[in-house]
């Protein structure tokens, strides 16, 4: 039995997929569907923050014991934790901390502010991600001229972000080490993740000889999840992402779907 990225897009009146997932090592193909389709991927976007932070860690110019203070045009409630706590002032590596594990949106706006979001996106195309990006912090609601998009990308250029974070491509090993464990902090595996049946709270090393870390991106339209899956023996790199119209009642659906890539990942991890 197939995933069915196919047939649930019959199904679906404008609903679309961008998959795709490979061996990191061997470079072997294990499941795509349209990895080069550009779309809307929420919060997925943010990894690309966190990278250009780490970058300037490894230039020197930045230290991740700095101390930064949110400003109140900075506060954002729903993804996060930081507007549940009582301080305003954190290090750095804190704020990313929280971004990699709950999505924060207070500390991506905060930070955001901190490295410049020209920066960030011109950083993104020198690494060559041509059709993915962080659009803009996170405003609600938005503005008039304000892009529409947090983010958007191909499964095909996630799942290369994946691969060179994993083989400290573009990071030092510190560097790319520090970016994997604030991602295997993240809590959500409602996903391509929930195949695995891991706790969401405590997954970064092995359980049941699986280790994951990823990054995921939710609204009421998108469902996108891409991260590194390994096994002692494999390390798998994968992007699921999914689009639908406002109005048009896909999300149970969707999930179900990207289950059972997570499904397909598994198997390939115990051959």
């Amino acid at each position: 039995m197939g995933i069915g990225f196919d047939e649930l897009e019959q199904e679906v009146p404008g609903l679309r997929f961008s998959a795709l997932a490979v061996d990191v090592d061997s470079g072997e193909t294990v499941f795509r569907h349209r990895p080069d389709e550009e779309l809307n991927t929420a919060s997925v976007g943010k990894v690309f923050l966190l990278h250009r932070l780490l970058t300037e860690v490894d230039e020197g110019t930045r230290s991740l014991e700095e101390r930064v203070t949110r400003r109140p045009v900075e506060w954002m409630d729903n993804s996060g934790l930081w507007y549940l706590l009582q301080a305003d002032t954190l290090s750095l590596y804190d704020v990313a901390a929280l971004i990699g594990a709950v999505s924060d949106n207070a500390a991506t706006n905060t930070l955001g502010r901190v490295i410049g979001l020209p920066v960030v996106q011109q950083h993104t195309r020198a690494l060559g991600y041509e059709r993915s990006g962080l659009d803009d912090i996170v405003r609600w609601p938005l503005p008039p001229g304000a892009p529409r998009t947090l983010s958007h990308a191909t499964a095909e250029e996630l799942v290369r972000f994946v691969t060179r974070t994993a083989t400290a491509a573009d990071l030092s090993a510190s560097s790319a080490d520090t970016l994997q464990r604030w991602l295997g902090a993240g809590m959500d595996l409602s996903m391509v993740a929930a195949a695995f049946g891991l706790d969401p709270l405590a997954h970064y090393y092995f359980d049941r000889d699986v280790w994951l870390w990823n990054k995921t991106g939710t609204i009421s339209t998108v469902r996108a999840d891409t991260g590194l899956v390994m096994s002692p023996d494999r390390r798998l790199a994968y992007a699921v992402l999914a689009n639908w119209p406002r109005g048009v009642d896909a999300r149970d659906r969707v999930l179900a779907v990207m289950r059972a890539a997570g499904d397909e990942l598994r198997a390939h991890l115990a051959r």
